[in-house]
């Protein structure tokens, strides 16, 4: 974790602040120079500069939204609607979209009244606030997805992978849990560098199950 970092919110959704990708690429170098054999970024936000670190450095900079797209393709090949759980950074910068669209799937987003909701959860989960009134907004949101016919839905921001996800109304592939498990894959298998997602225990069930 790097304070310094410049926000990503002022530089992606406001538009008016310094660009984090050469203090990140810096990070990376760094990391490099002192031993690290891979480097992960684990934030989905953030890998909009996910080209400025890997260009920097040498070693294998894991990839969270490939990953993450190729979990979805293992495990919900049928669904077309995938449903978005993120702050609306990760909606300007595409970072999802591209992938989805080779796959003729389409992302379904929540309609503005459900994403500024979800963004002020966010706001409150990142300031220590997490509390059963949120994990009940939460589940609205999800359910408003739900209502558009999606049937997975992908958690693509660490704070709300902080309220969980067994108890909510579909099924989500928490971005995170599948990060964190192909980082435990890479290091009993330093040889295999993890391409793919690995179809399994990221996969949360909501009171929905299949």
């Amino acid at each position: 974790n790097n304070p310094k970092v410049p926000s990503r919110i002022k530089a992606i959704i406001e538009g008016n602040g310094e660009d984090p990708g050469p203090v990140m690429a810096d990070m990376g170098r760094r990391l490099e120079a002192w031993g690290a054999d891979f480097l992960v970024i684990p934030c989905n936000t953030a890998h909009f500069y996910y080209d400025a670190v890997q260009e920097a450095v040498k070693i294998p900079v894991i990839n969270m939204i490939d990953l993450v797209v190729n979990q979805v393709k293992a495990d919900f090949a049928r669904e077309t609607h995938i449903g978005m759980l993120a702050s609306p950074a990760v909606a300007i910068t595409k970072l999802y979209t591209r992938r989805f669209d080779t796959l003729g799937m389409t992302e379904v987003w929540p309609d503005k009244e459900h994403q500024d909701r979800l963004f002020n959860i966010i706001r409150q989960v990142k300031a220590g606030g997490i509390s059963l009134d949120l994990h009940r907004q939460y589940a609205q949101v999800c359910d408003h997805l739900k209502d558009q016919g999606v049937g997975v839905a992908i958690v693509a921001c660490t704070e709300l992978s902080a309220l969980g996800g067994n108890d909510l109304p579909l099924d989500t592939i928490d971005a995170s849990q599948v990060l964190a498990e192909a980082i435990v894959r890479m290091v009993k298998h330093p040889s295999e560098y993890p391409l793919t997602g690995h179809p399994g225990s990221s996969r949360i069930s909501g009171n929905n199950n299949r």
